[in-house]
This record gives C-alpha cells, sequence and structure tokens, in this order.
C-alpha cells in the first residue's frame, strides 16, 4: 500500500474557513472558528499509513498555540520567523513546496500518494506553484489528492485534481473538521459549536 504524504497550507485553508464559517453560521462565526485538526487529519489520511505530515508557517506568538496542537496531532512543523522571507505567505508557501519536490526526489521510485490541502493555484502558467508541483509529483508516479474549500480553490487546480486524482471538498464536512469557540469578553454572548464525528464515508 502505498504511503501518504499530508502538505498542509494552513494559512489558506483557515482563512477560506473562516468565509466559510460567515457564509454558513453568521458573520460573528468568522472570528470564532477553529480547524478541528485531528478531524481534518483523519480526513487527509482516510486510515492509510502515513509517512510524513508536515505544515510550515511564520511565527507571530498569537499563533503558538495554533502550531502546537499541530505538533499534538504528530505534524511536523517548521515556522519562519515573520519577515525573514520577503513576502511572508508567499515564503511560507515556497518552502513547502520546496518540501514536497524533495519529497519527490527522495522516494524516487516508491512514490506515495501526496494529499494537499489548500486551494492556491497561483503561479502555474509560469511552471511554479502547487498545482505545478503536484502535476510534477504526478508525472513521475505520485496519486494526488487535493483537499480545498469550493468556493476559494483554484479552478484549473481543481479540475485537474478530478481528471487526475482526487478532489475532496472540505464544504462537505465543515461541521466536523471545524468548531467554534465561546464568545469573547465584550463580545455577544455565544456558545461554542463543538467538532461532530467525522464521516469517512462520504469521502470519495
Amino acid at each position: 500500500m502505498k504511503k501518504v504524504f499530508i502538505y498542509l497550507d494552513n494559512s489558506n485553508i483557515f482563512i477560506s474557513a473562516q468565509e466559510a464559517a460567515a457564509e454558513r453560521e453568521g458573520e460573528a462565526a468568522r472570528s470564532r472558528v477553529r480547524i478541528h485538526f485531528r478531524n481534518l487529519l483523519a480526513l487527509a489520511h482516510a486510515g492509510r499509513p502515513i509517512e510524513r505530515a508536515i505544515a510550515v508557517g511564520s511565527i507571530p506568538p498569537e499563533l503558538r498555540q495554533m502550531w502546537n496542537r499541530l505538533e499534538n496531532e504528530d505534524v511536523e512543523v517548521q515556522l519562519l520567523e515573520r519577515g525573514a522571507l520577503q513576502g511572508s505567505e508567499q515564503g511560507v508557501d515556497q518552502v513547502l513546496q520546496t518540501i514536497m519536490l524533495r519529497d519527490t526526489v527522495d522516494y524516487n521510485g516508491v512514490p506515495g500518494i501526496a494529499v494537499l490541502l489548500t486551494g492556491d493555484g497561483s503561479g502555474f502558467v509560469d511552471g511554479v506553484g502547487f498545482h505545478a508541483d503536484i502535476e510534477r509529483m504526478h508525472g513521475r508516479g505520485w496519486d494526488i489528492e487535493v483537499l480545498s474549500w469550493r468556493h476559494s480553490c483554484n479552478r484549473r487546480m481543481r479540475e485537474w485534481a478530478e481528471e487526475n486524482g482526487k478532489f475532496i471538498a472540505l464544504d462537505d464536512f465543515y461541521n466536523s473538521i471545524t468548531f467554534l469557540e465561546g464568545a469573547w469578553p465584550g463580545q455577544p454572548v455565544a456558545d461554542p459549536r463543538y467538532a461532530e464525528p467525522l464521516q469517512l464515508d462520504l469521502r470519495s
């Protein structure tokens, strides 16, 4: 059985989750929604053996708790100092893309299943970015799965994944991969919403 390699573009997934929360649960949910990483990762690996799970991000102090939660789920986290690379989010993306290509080389002859969590397909026309790199991996025998929110996934990348691998819409698992924190002091009273059990049988 091929092993799973999970690549998480957390910023892209989280920002799109905020948009989905505002649409589904009202504008106040935008600031309260959080990702349930255990369920998100379970959706990504779907019970298959994991060779690697990695996320790259920046380290403003207020995000340290979030990265700790990922590490507690056995995700390898690589953090960049804010401002270490020009264009913070672009720099983070480039580091994650470099890791993907290194895995392609390191596992030459024994390709795995690349599970990419992002909707960012920018740079494809110039031969760079996540979409260009998953096509490179596919050309070397890797299976490709893209997990993203429908409204924010690059159309070209989604169509390519549907034709050449799998596209899994996170929208179909919204209540399982997100939860809402209770209202903060000074905000209108609001109860938390807990994540529902994940139904993997809905994963095509």
